[in-house]
């Protein structure tokens, strides 16, 4: 379980957290003179009006720098299994580099494309390789051998232990605030992402991008009727529009804090217009018409050992050749080839 003093939720129904228009949305609804319901990308996380809800993490256990920690903060004992292409996953990917782990905490990169058996861990696409803790072929088997009982969707990041051979957490906030603090006896890194003055503004913020922005975009893309998109793309665009405004009044969202929620919008940010804007159909603007949110990403982008956290054609690999009911085809875009800025 989190220690009290790291205690955040994540509610994955669609909370209301500044006015959104809702006369602007029923004006459109009485437009759309039929209402068409999809197949859905994953049933089992799909709501009777269409709508997108996404599972709960299944494993959320907490490493503490504490002798008598059932999960001692100790190197060598830990892997990290991640995928490229994920942004839940990304987020820990760059704490890990932010915070000097790689020397301490493995980590190994599973196949960007992902079919019916799930993430699977290859030696034939750039930046991936076997699995060298287990030799597990599937990220399922370490699903299964933590509980064998699991049936729920098999999700990156996966904080594995290598002693007890069962996941610590496959939760990304949690993963983000051990790797945030807990190891600092062993790197000497002092940047604290989750100041305590800041906390509390930190966690209301970080809902708010994740229920409007970073699950906000899925919400759109994987909804299967025409109101459960509308209930998440103008939300989602309010959202920006209100994060613009903010950066016009510092480098950071917190001003000169550089802090999780910076990294928790980013990896959502650095995708939009290459797969968000289109793959799910969040066109209402693109990312390089917001100038403030723009050089934000790229200023996050330039900061050393980030543009490595990168892969473009893992992104773009992922989500078109993935998804097929959003891309039944299977055709993978030819662009953008680079990071468009």
């Amino acid at each position: 379980m989190f220690p009290n003093s790291a205690i955040f939720i994540r509610d994955t129904t669609y909370v209301s957290v500044f006015p959104i228009l809702d006369q602007r949305n029923r004006n459109i609804a009485r437009i759309v003179t039929r209402s068409m319901t999809n197949k859905a990308q994953f049933p089992d996380e799909q709501g009777e009006d269409g709508s997108f809800e996404r599972q709960e993490d299944a494993f959320d256990n907490w490493i503490e720098n504490k002798p008598d920690a059932e999960f001692p903060a100790v190197s060598g004992r830990y892997h990290l299994y991640v995928s490229l292409a994920c942004p839940w996953a990304h987020r820990t990917i760059i704490m890990r580099e932010r915070q000097g782990l790689a020397p301490h905490i493995g980590m190994t990169i599973v196949d960007p494309i992902r079919d019916d058996k799930g993430w699977r861990f290859v030696d034939d696409v750039s930046r991936c390789e076997p699995d060298p803790v287990n030799g597990f072929r599937f990220l399922s088997e370490a699903y299964h051998a933590t509980d064998p009982k699991y049936k729920g969707r098999v999700t990156v990041p996966v904080l594995w232990d290598k002693e007890t051979k069962r996941i610590v957490s496959n939760n990304d906030d949690a993963i983000m605030r051990m790797f945030n603090r807990a190891f600092q006896h062993l790197t000497g890194e002092r940047h604290d992402h989750c100041p305590p003055h800041l906390l509390p503004q930190i966690d209301r913020l970080n809902e708010v991008v994740y229920q409007t922005v970073n699950n906000g975009v899925y919400r759109a893309g994987f909804a299967s009727s025409q109101e459960a998109y509308e209930a998440a793309v103008y939300p989602l665009f309010d959202t920006l529009d209100m994060l613009e405004s903010r950066l016009s009044r510092g480098p950071y969202l917190f001003g000169e804090h550089l802090t999780e929620t910076d990294w928790r919008l980013w990896v959502t940010l650095i995708r939009f217009d290459a797969v968000y804007h289109g793959h799910f159909k969040c066109n209402l603007r693109r990312l390089i018409e917001y100038p403030n949110l723009i050089a934000y990403t790229k200023r996050l982008f330039d900061i050393p050992g980030i543009a490595e956290t990168v892969d473009l054609d893992h992104i773009k690999r992922h989500y078109y050749l993935t998804h097929d009911e959003l891309n039944p085809s299977g055709i993978l875009p030819a662009g953008p080839q680079s990071i468009w800025f």
